[in-house]
């Protein structure tokens, strides 16, 4: 494996084996990986001839300082981790070189799918998204990129910046890794303490019995069906739960057998702030 820090190293490396026809896999990633990120990984080296993987804790979508100050950082870890999965390259910036003393912070138009759910929970958390992964697909000038369905908004606002920026790049959406309990991998699991994480997969428990439910309930009923089984965890706040469509992630009113829908939730456990989704149709 070959690690780089700086842009330039990284850009004249992958361009050469671009040129000379290689296929260029990437997943980028804030570090403190487990096993959800080596899925992506290892889809994306057995479906490309270079993987490429970049980590780098961007600081422009925390919009939490403290949020951002503890967030677990481990990068000689992480490389153990990689080679694991054969990774061929690892790009671990610095936010000098990311974001040079001067440069102007770009702003997207992502429409409304970056104003619900995360994005009224945590403003300007997308366009930090946004910026970072434009800036990386410039530099490790992928054919492909994978990400995981576990940020399915973020997967969609993604969609969108290639769309805008009109980036060569396929987007490539990876199913949510689970603990064997269920509980969806994320990197803030390990903030959980003990009886956090025994309870936690009471998230995705309560998720399945609403998309069993589906059938019986109506989108408000359902809705209310999961606000009541967490009125009776005090243990957890419950942020949100949306049913959305999976297009432009609008709530719906009613079920279209025709309409890809999930159900989205975001709960607060002690001082960890968890997401998961499931597909409802």
């Amino acid at each position: 494996m070959i690690t780089f820090s700086k842009i330039a190293d990284t850009q004249t490396f992958l361009y050469q084996q671009k040129t000379n026809g290689l296929k260029i896999g990437f997943v980028p990633t804030m570090g403190a990986l487990h096993e959800g990120h080596l899925e992506l990984m290892r889809r994306a080296k057995q479906e490309n001839d270079i993987l490429v993987v970049s980590i780098f804790v961007n600081p422009i979508q925390f919009n939490n300082k403290e949020d951002l100050k503890k967030y677990p950082r481990n990068l000689n870890r992480d490389a153990e981790l990689l080679k694991s999965v054969d990774c061929d390259v690892l790009f671990a910036p610095d936010n000098n070189d990311m974001y040079p003393e001067g440069q102007i912070i770009k702003s997207y138009d992502f429409g409304n799918i970056e104003h619900i759910m995360e994005g009224s929970s945590r403003p300007g958390h997308f366009n930090g998204v946004g910026v970072v992964v434009s800036r990386l697909f410039e530099i490790c000038i992928p054919h492909n990129a994978y990400f995981g369905e576990k940020d399915f908004q973020q997967l969609a606002i993604i969609k969108k910046l290639v769309d805008i920026e009109n980036t060569p790049v396929n987007i490539i959406p990876c199913a949510i890794v689970r603990e064997a309990d269920g509980l969806a991998m994320s990197s803030r699991n390990i903030h959980l303490i003990d009886h956090e994480r025994e309870v936690a997969p009471f998230i995705y428990q309560t998720l399945k019995m609403a998309k069993d439910s589906q059938g019986v309930f109506s989108p408000v009923k359902m809705k209310q069906f999961v606000l009541d089984k967490f009125k009776g965890k005090p243990e957890f706040d419950l942020e949100y739960f949306e049913i959305a469509n999976e297009t432009d992630l609008q709530p719906i009113k009613q079920w279209d057998k025709d309409v890809g829908t999930l159900g989205f939730i975001a709960v607060n456990l002690g001082k960890v702030r968890l997401i998961d989704n499931i597909r409802i149709i």
